[in-house]
Formats: C-alpha cells, sequence, structure tokens
C-alpha cells in the first residue's frame, strides 16, 4: 500500500535579505560611512546585536530605531557627522525594497499549488505593510506578522512559537524559509522545520541543527518542495 502523501507545510518566510533585494540600501550605507561593501554587513550585524539587547533586557525598541541608532554610533565612531534624522533617510530605501528576481513567479507558484504562506519580520508593522506592497507580494500571504506585536526579535524561540499560534498551526506543520543562518537556527530550536537560501554573502550556522532544505533561491525551494526537480 502506498503511504500517504506528506501534509504541504505551511511556509512562513523571513521579509529583508529573503524576498526582498536589500542591495540599494547597502550601498546607501557604504557610501554614508565612506567605506566598502562590508560596511553594510557590519552595519546590519550590528543592528542584530542591539536587537537582542533590547530582547534580553526587555526594553522593546523599534527596528528602524535601532538601525537609524546604530548607523549614527558607526558615523560618530568614524567622525562623521550624522543625526537621526540623515540616519533615517539614508535608511528610506529599505521601505521600497524590490524582491529578489525569483521571487514573484516562485511565489505564484506556491500560491497556485496550494501552499499556505505568511512572513514574519522584525520590521515594525508600518514599514513590513509599505514593503510588501511596493515589492507587490501582499497579496501572496495568509498572514504578514511583525515582532512588534510580541515586543521580542528573531531568533529568540518565543517569537516562532508565536507566530505559529497566531497562524492556529503547531511549530510542526510549519516550513520557515529564511537567508540568514541565526534566523534559520532560531525556527528550528522552536520546533519548526526549515529551509535555508544561500543569498549571495549568506552561509547556514554551522553549530545549529541543519536545515531541512538548503537552495540557492526561492524557484529553486519550490521546484523541491513540488517534486518537479532539484535538490536540498
Amino acid at each position: 500500500m502506498a503511504p500517504e502523501p506528506a501534509e504541504t507545510p505551511f511556509l512562513i518566510f523571513d521579509l529583508n535579505e529573503t524576498l526582498l533585494d536589500l542591495s540599494e540600501v547597502r550601498k546607501a550605507i557604504s557610501t554614508a560611512l565612506k567605506g566598502g561593501e562590508d560596511t553594510a554587513v557590519l552595519w546590519f550585524e550590528t543592528l542584530l546585536h542591539y536587537s537582542l539587547v533590547a530582547s534580553a533586557s526587555d526594553r522593546f525598541e523599534a527596528f528602524g530605531d535601532i538601525g537609524a541608532t546604530v548607523l549614527s554610533m558607526m558615523a560618530q565612531i568614524r567622525g562623521i557627522k550624522m543625526d537621526a534624522a540623515e540616519a533615517r533617510r539614508i535608511l528610506e530605501p529599505i521601505r521600497s525594497a524590490p524582491p529578489f528576481p525569483e521571487v514573484l513567479a516562485a511565489l505564484e507558484r506556491f500560491s497556485r499549488n496550494g501552499f499556505r504562506m505568511a512572513v514574519l519580520t522584525n520590521s515594525p508593522t508600518e514599514n513590513m505593510e509599505t514593503q510588501l506592497e511596493s515589492a507587490g507580494i501582499h497579496r501572496f500571504f495568509t498572514r504578514a506578522l511583525s515582532v512588534e506585536d510580541i515586543a521580542l526579535y528573531k531568533p529568540h524561540r518565543h517569537v516562532y512559537l508565536w507566530a505559529a499560534h497566531r497562524l492556529q498551526v503547531s511549530p510542526g506543520e510549519c516550513l520557515f524559509v529564511a537567508a540568514h543562518g541565526w534566523d534559520v537556527a532560531g525556527a528550528l530550536s522552536a520546533g519548526m522545520k526549515a529551509a535555508f537560501l544561500s543569498r549571495p554573502g549568506q552561509v547556514p550556522y554551522p553549530l545549529a541543527p541543519a536545515p531541512d532544505f538548503s537552495e540557492p533561491d526561492l524557484d529553486k525551494l519550490y521546484r523541491t518542495l513540488s517534486g518537479s526537480g532539484g535538490g536540498s
């Protein structure tokens, strides 16, 4: 007797650098701080560092506020004058970041083939809604969840458990999709399955459990999950 087919997982996507290409934001940051490409990487890593400080100290601050503050701090270290308003202006392109080239078509295929989909992001709700609308992908998602509603940042495991609860599914029914090793590690710690997208400059975190799937982009992940070719 043939085995029953596995139930289609509920796909939960990270937003920034997973679905949306932040190349223009990175360029703006590197230019403002008079540095190379690694300058924007350092900014994002420092932003994550202080978001975890906010979670650990129970002093939640909006992700955008932390991002602008970190940019101003880095400018100060480099002897560059930059007030809060200027820092926010430099980061403004994140609100209109485009999707990666394959994202629209891949999300359309997922939707057409019965996959339920949601977004879980560290971005504030207002920014998240603007980003999804600007990228033209809002229509694909059952829910779009911001950590603002739980006042904890990913990769705290409670965030992923909270997301599953909000979606009325168990963590084991979810497949979390992200291009960040730390985000994948957080989802796995909460009992979700996870898929790592190896976007340029991204690698998995070796000390965490291995992701269930690892693909270069969303199209390859669709082919793997739908059984239409490719591998994990």
